[in-house]
């Protein structure tokens, strides 16, 4: 944990969460806390909740029980009085005019890059920012390529999606996500989709980032290198609930649990 860590404010806290899907239960009443500028990895197995955790920060996903709070404000549930009516003080769930107002400060980067191929990488860098920031698109393009140029990709800026190799759309697709200037990045397996040899260009990109900016990082991943360069803390879930919870170095090298040793075994 990068040092004054310990001090800084909540980035976000889910209280009790809890996930269903009919029968099946993704989520089981989980409590965790990120705070400002920590960057937390979740290792586990495919089905153990990680990803439900992040479509539930991007509004994809809604609350089974339990509330989000990010940055100490409401997430999951807003002021009953903002929803027209309701008693003072309480917390209702929020509408999709409070959730689009909230979720501006956060990104996300998929496994799969979803560029609209009939624009330019350029443009699907400002697309956003303009239509959504209100940025001027003079504003939006200066920043586009500055952020292009810090994922190597400077010289693509006039080049169509479909012209790119998957390591470099991936890249285009982390650019587009920090163009909206996020207080938080999601990270869902960005590299999942990848050829094996083009994986590490991916993750060089994200470990920059990870240098260069104080945002807050909440990333899934089986790529445990790059989870012990980038993590202050690594969370191990199974089952819809975090079985252990410690130092990337502490859990990758020496694991307290079974379930987590097992695991790290497997991908390795």
């Amino acid at each position: 944990m990068r040092e004054g860590l310990e001090d800084t404010a909540e980035a976000v806290r889910f209280d009790r969460v809890t996930k269903r899907y009919g029968e099946h239960t993704v989520l089981d009443g989980l409590d965790l806390a990120v705070g400002r500028g920590e960057r937390v990895t979740l290792i586990g197995p495919s089905g153990s909740g990680k990803t439900t955790i992040l479509r539930l920060l991007m509004t994809l996903e809604r609350v089974t029980e339990g509330a989000i709070h990010v940055a100490g404000e409401p997430y999951s549930h807003m002021p009953a009085g903002q929803g027209g009516g309701g008693r003072a003080g309480k917390l209702v769930p929020a509408s999709e005019r409070y959730l689009a107002s909230r979720r501006r400060g956060i990104g996300m980067v998929f496994q799969h890059f979803n560029l609209f191929p009939h624009m330019s990488v350029l443009e699907n860098v400002v697309e956003a920012p303009v239509h959504v920031l209100r940025e001027s698109r003079d504003a939006a393009e200066v920043r586009a390529r500055e952020l292009l140029g810090m994922v190597g990709l400077a010289d693509k800026v006039d080049a169509r999606p479909t012209r790119l190799s998957g390591g470099q759309q991936q890249r285009v697709a982390i650019a587009r996500a920090l163009a909206m200037r996020p207080e938080i990045l999601l990270l869902d397996e960005v590299t999942s989709a990848l050829d094996p040899e083009l994986v590490a260009e991916v993750l060089d990109v994200l470990r920059d980032v990870a240098r260069a900016t104080d945002i807050t990082l909440l990333c899934v991943t089986h790529e445990m290198g790059f989870a012990r360069d980038v993590s202050d803390r690594i969370l191990m879930f199974d089952q819809g609930r975090i079985v252990e919870s410690g130092r990337a170095d502490e859990l990758l090298d020496d694991p307290g649990h079974d379930r987590t040793r097992a695991f790290l075994r497997a991908v390795r």
